[in-house]
């Protein structure tokens, strides 16, 4: 069997066959840097990492791209708001430096503020979470801003084959109308009633209804409130559309034809059936080949909201003494189309979780010592076989927790031998390529600790018991516990 994914554009599971061989172009809808990422947004973008890794370790050459959304509609609202309208500050951002991703950054509130000096704060801030949730760099991160003459090159096809038009408010729109007159189909991800959809409408907005047939912005003519954010083009000084942003940026990095576009289910319409229709429109090509959309998330059983407090950045978590080792590890619990309740319990789950692979493979690299070994075959193959299902990441898991429980027994009783060890360990390195939930940062006992550590060691060698638990004791109450193995003492922070 081989690698399937359920695709969106047909509705089905099909097997993976890329267009160039072991060649992937994968493309994954990136933020909208006008504020921190939320919990999510990160579902998505974990669930991206996990299809760039897996792929990387099935053997496939990938080529992946993330685009950074730096204009567009909220930004623009959110930049009239530091230049006054409202008197609102953007969260994280004050008039004085602020830390935000270990850098200090100065954005102030005033009229004279750019676009680039809102938009890169937030931009910097999510790849230092992107870091810290264990995702791999995206091998190309285009900018919207960056990509203005290919977008204006896009919406000039389209014009020319008749599917774009200027209104009379001065902007550029895609033709629903046209683009369905020339026999192209506009509904390719979900099936679209367009008896019962409001038709004829044209919508200047970024986001609009879900059940409006309209005809959308490419290029949307410049109005005072969009201030200096403008560039010249063939129809007046104006600003591109959401959707055009896209459709360039990828087809620039990836061609006119490529594999995979990555995105939560929500962007289905009209974001990505809009790039669709924009890009077979201005190309005559078929755009991808594979469409992966990730479900929706849940936060405490009810849906994400400020004011229901429970709408949580990497921020917000860390803040209540998770990291984001433990993040990445709960948002992989369930599968990528399953809808998926991420709550706080579930994080102090990951972290026992997290807590038993890593006392195993610790376990592994005392036995393993200056042994070599080839990888054991068997977990790798069930795990294998499980991703290979549609990315059947619940099956993963419990292949590699049947794994752990079995290695603990067959450490326990002796029956694991030096190139044994080696050879599991190594199974696991490969497994974590994967998962990616790299290893256990080993916390640096502050020196009073170590000095009671010492007197405990101090009072056994006395036998003196009764003391050495005593100072076991209070090294708990600190929060350390005292790990006895063969080759010492060793402290471990709870």
């Amino acid at each position: 069997m081989g690698l399937k994914f359920f695709n969106t554009l047909s509705r089905s599971v099909q097997e993976f066959a890329p267009l160039d061989g072991k060649k992937v172009g994968m493309y994954c809808c990136g933020p909208t840097v006008y504020d921190y990422a939320h919990i999510g947004n990160w579902r998505t973008f974990v669930f991206g990492d996990l299809v760039r890794r897996y792929l990387e370790f099935r053997g496939y050459d990938v080529r992946h791209v993330m685009n950074i959304t730096d204009v567009e509609d909220k930004i623009i609202r959110k930049l009239n708001g530091m230049r006054g309208i409202p008197e609102i500050l953007p969260p994280g951002v004050s008039s004085q430096p602020v830390q935000i991703a270990d850098e200090t950054v100065t954005v102030s509130k005033t009229k004279n503020l750019t676009l680039q000096g809102y938009t890169r704060p937030y931009e910097e801030a999510f790849f230092k979470d992107l870091q810290s949730l264990g995702c791999l760099k995206p091998h190309s991160i285009p900018r919207a801003t960056e990509h203005i003459s290919e977008i204006i090159s896009i919406i000039e096809k389209l014009m020319a084959r008749g599917i774009a038009y200027q209104a009379n408010d001065g902007s550029v729109y895609f033709s629903i109308e046209k683009y369905r007159g020339c026999g192209c189909n506009y509904g390719q991800l979900l099936k679209l009633n367009f008896e019962e959809m409001r038709a004829g409408e044209r919508v200047a907005s970024d986001e609009y209804e879900k059940e409006s047939l309209a005809d959308f912005a490419l290029w949307k003519k410049r109005v005072p409130d969009d201030g200096e954010v403008f560039w010249p083009s063939p129809w007046g000084e104006g600003r591109p559309g959401w959707h055009i942003e896209c459709s360039a940026m990828s087809m620039k990095v990836l061609g006119e034809s490529f594999d995979l576009h990555l995105g939560g289910e929500d962007l289905k319409f009209p974001h990505h059936e809009d790039e669709i229709a924009q890009s077979e429109g201005a190309t005559g090509k078929p755009f991808v080949k594979y469409w992966l959309h990730g479900a929706h998330l849940l936060v405490e059983g009810k849906k994400m909201s400020k004011s229901l407090g429970n709408f949580f950045t990497l921020r917000d978590l860390a803040g209540k003494g998770f990291n984001g080792r433990e993040v990445r590890f709960a948002l992989l619990q369930a599968h990528y189309r399953e809808t998926f309740n991420f709550t706080l319990d579930g994080l102090t789950g990951a972290r026992t979780s997290l807590a038993r692979i890593d006392e195993c493979i610790g376990k592994l690299r005392e036995l393993s010592v200056h042994s070599n070994a080839d990888a054991e075959q068997e977990v790798n193959k069930q795990f294998t076989e499980a991703l290979d299902s549609d990315l059947n990441i619940a099956a993963a898991w419990a292949t590699v927790f049947d794994w752990v429980r079995e290695t603990n027994k067959r450490i326990a009783d002796n029956s694991l031998k030096a190139n044994d060890a080696a050879s599991a360990l190594a199974a696991w390195e490969k497994i974590n390529l994967v998962l990616g939930i790299g290893a256990a940062t080993e916390a640096e006992a502050p020196a009073e600790i170590v000095a009671l550590l010492e007197a405990r060691q101090a009072a056994r060698k006395a036998k003196d018991f009764k003391r050495s638990d005593e100072i076991r004791d209070e090294l708990k109450a600190k929060g350390w516990i005292v790990e006895d193995s063969p080759k010492g003492p060793k402290l471990k922070k709870i």
